[in-house]
C-alpha cells in the first residue's frame, strides 16, 4: 500500500481536493474530522481538555470559544492542547492504515493540515500540497470565518508559509484557478497513481 498525504493552509481547497479523491475511490483519512469526532459531545478528547482548561467544557460538551480564548491568552496551552490532541489522532490514523493496509488497497491519502509540522510527511510516499493565490487564500478564510480579510491573514499568518510547503511538496495543486482546471489536475494525478 501506497500513501499520499495532503496538505495546505487554510482557505486552500484541501477538504475539495480530498472530496474528489475520496469520490475518485481513495480511501482518505481525514484528520481534521478526527478532531472533530474526539471533541465532540462526550467525545475521548473532552476529560483531559477539561484538566488542561476546566472551564472549556461543561456536561460533556466543548465550548469551542472558551477554549480558543484560552489558547490565545494563556502562554503553552496551545502546546498542552496539541499534546492532547495529536496522539489521539494519530493513534486513528493508524488504525486506518492499518486496516486498509490488511485488505490491501493500493493508495490511501492522509488528509492532514500540519503534515510538515508534524512530520507526518515521513510517513507518506508523495505529498500533495494544495495552494492557492494569497488574495485568494485571504478572502476564502475572511468568508469562511466571517472576519475582515486583514484578520484572515494575521491567521494565515500563524501557518507555515506556502511557498514552503509548495517547496517540500511533491505535487502542487492549485485551486486558485477555474474549478475545471483544479479537476483536470486531480484527474491526471489519479492516472499517474494507477500507473
Amino acid at each position: 500500500m501506497r500513501i499520499l498525504g495532503l496538505t495546505g493552509g487554510m482557505g486552500m481547497g484541501k477538504s475539495t481536493v480530498a472530496a474528489m479523491l475520496a469520490r475518485a475511490g481513495l480511501p482518505v483519512f481525514d484528520a481534521d474530522a478526527t478532531v472533530r469526532s474526539l471533541q465532540a459531545e462526550n467525545g475521548a478528547a473532552l476529560p483531559a481538555i477539561a484538566r488542561l482548561v476546566p472551564s472549556a467544557v461543561h456536561n460533556g460538551h466543548l465550548d469551542r470559544a472558551v477554549l480558543r480564548q484560552a489558547v490565545v491568552t494563556q502562554p503553552g496551552v496551545l502546546r498542552q492542547l496539541e499534546r492532547i490532541m495529536h496522539p489521539m489522532v494519530w493513534a486513528a490514523r493508524n488504525r486506518f492504515l492499518a486496516h486498509y493496509r490488511h485488505i490491501g488497497t493500493p493508495w490511501v491519502v492522509l488528509d492532514v493540515p500540519l503534515l510538515f509540522e508534524a512530520g507526518g510527511n515521513r510517513l507518506c510516499d508523495y505529498v500533495m500540497v494544495v495552494s492557492a493565490p494569497p488574495w485568494v487564500q485571504a478572502a476564502r478564510v475572511a468568508k469562511r470565518r466571517n472576519v475582515p480579510v486583514a484578520e484572515a491573514r494575521k491567521l494565515i499568518a500563524r501557518q507555515m508559509p506556502d511557498a514552503r510547503k509548495r517547496l517540500l511538496a511533491d505535487i502542487v495543486i492549485e485551486t486558485g484557478v477555474p474549478f475545471a482546471q483544479t479537476q483536470r489536475q486531480v484527474r491526471t494525478l489519479l492516472r499517474v497513481l494507477k500507473a
